[in-house]
């Protein structure tokens, strides 16, 4: 066992106790109430999931095991010369919850290392796909295709004690996410390269091998490090995570709970903001003829864009109350890397005129920018300029999160999901008086 696992299997055996006390001594205990609007809402802030690798904050944005995204990138270690940390850095520290050392970020970096070749089957899976087919749908079918590799369903089968069941699960993760830079960096050479790939180099961290393959010189590493961190996990409520969990909680193995991550992560409302964040931006370059505007131009854009019943892309939030982390430490790698990039000095300007119009408005609970408000002026800006490609970017990153997440779920042995649901005559009648809530049937 390799001192990583060895030091996760004794965090585990820490964490048992607590959660197996919690259930039998407090299960009764009440933490939230359930409105009728949230019911019909989507669930929108129902307090019924449970993680301990990242917790969002309304004030200080996203928390990976108790560290501002801020701390995270100035603790974690970094590769020689670079401005970004390791992603296998974050992964460590998203399984642990320590921060790792050089040398303990150098044994994840060497486990990766041996897990990155794809089977050939899999080159010839995405082969197979037609040229105009949507990356996601090639990545998650990519995935979907690994699944035969799966310990965790070989070992299942077999007969496995269920305090086990995250130790194949961790194997599964490790060997997964190996090889996503391979599985994605062979779909973009498929559909927007002529099928010429670039080889993996073994000698070089997840990021850095990830921009090789990509055809990228530096700083696209940092970029990488940087993309793939800040989207590695968002609590378990958001679609892409919740859908792997949900998925997960069958038991079904890390590659089908990842593929269908992908397919939630795919849908228009969830995975695809910072495309149409920089489709309005493109937009707006081009009815000024890629002219630099003046803030009243800005302005009169921007309310134009709500006058037509539109939201403005990239601003707001569910949860957060200020600027976004994510979007503050992008933005300060562009301030520093492109600061005369053209687009970049559109989201400049758009800093500083939507939010006070949206609070002159006075619809938006957060007027901010949020994450999505500058990811994709970023990757135009280093040439990957194909929109559908960008939430493949994101469906890696999101991977490390839920990799993690789902290890976890099998260490503390999380039940199937099951929530109970209701009619609408039921709803209406509790709405009015004539039926009780507690006279609902539950499971």
């Amino acid at each position: 066992m390799n001192k990583l696992k060895e030091k996760l299997y004794q965090k585990i055996e820490m964490w048992r106790p607590r959660t197996q006390r919690l259930l039998h001594e407090y299960g009764h205990v009440v933490i939230d109430k359930v409105t009728i609007g949230q019911v019909i809402g989507g669930m929108r802030g129902i307090k019924s999931l449970v993680t301990d690798i990242s917790y969002l904050d309304p004030n200080e944005g996203i928390r990976y095991r108790g560290y501002t995204l801020q701390e995270v990138f100035e603790k974690l270690p970094k590769p020689k010369g670079a401005e970004m940390p390791y992603v296998e850095g974050l992964f460590y520290l998203l399984l642990t919850g320590d921060i790792p050392t050089e040398s303990e970020v150098s044994e994840v970096l060497d486990e990766f290392n041996k897990r990155r070749i794809l089977p050939r089957y899999v080159y010839e899976v995405i082969d197979s796909f037609p040229c105009c087919s949507h990356p996601m749908t090639i990545f998650s079918a990519a995935i979907t295709t690994m699944q035969r590799e799966s310990f965790f369903a070989k070992k299942y089968a077999a007969g496995l004690n269920k305090n086990d069941y995250w130790d194949p699960t961790y194997e599964d993760a490790l060997n997964l996410l190996a090889k996503l830079p391979e599985v994605a960096t062979y779909i973009y050479a498929k559909l927007y390269r002529d099928g010429k790939r670039i080889q993996s180099n073994p000698y070089l961290d997840f990021g850095a091998n990830f921009a090789h393959m990509m055809g990228k010189p530096a700083p696209y590493d940092d970029v990488s490090r940087m993309n793939f961190i800040i989207h590695a996990d968002h609590e378990s409520g958001n679609v892409s995570a919740h859908t792997a969990h949900l998925v997960g909680s069958s038991l079904a193995d890390i590659y089908l709970s990842i593929a269908a991550m992908v397919n939630g992560l795919a849908g228009p409302l969830h995975g695809l903001a910072n495309q149409e964040v920089l489709r309005w931006i493109l937009n707006f370059k081009n009815k000024m003829n890629d002219e630099i505007p003046t803030e009243e131009e800005v302005k009169q854009y921007v309310w134009d864009t709500l006058h037509s019943g539109q939201v403005i892309p990239g601003y707001g939030h569910a949860v957060l109350r200020k600027t976004d982390p994510r979007y503050t430490i992008q933005r300060e790698f562009c301030l520093k890397h492109m600061p005369d990039d053209p687009v970049f000095q559109y989201v400049d300007l758009l800093f500083k005129v939507v939010p006070p119009i949206l609070m002159e408005q006075g619809k938006a609970k957060n007027p901010w920018p949020n994450l999505d408000a500058q990811t994709g002026v970023i990757q135009w800006h280093y040439g990957i300029k194909e929109f559908d490609f960008y939430t493949v970017l994101f469906g890696i990153g999101r991977s490390i999160g839920i990799a993690a997440n789902l290890i976890w779920d099998r260490a503390l042995g999380y039940p199937l999901e099951r929530p109970k649901s209701v009619t609408t005559e039921m709803l209406e009648q509790i709405a009015f008086g004539i039926l009780k809530p507690e006279d609902l049937a539950s499971e």
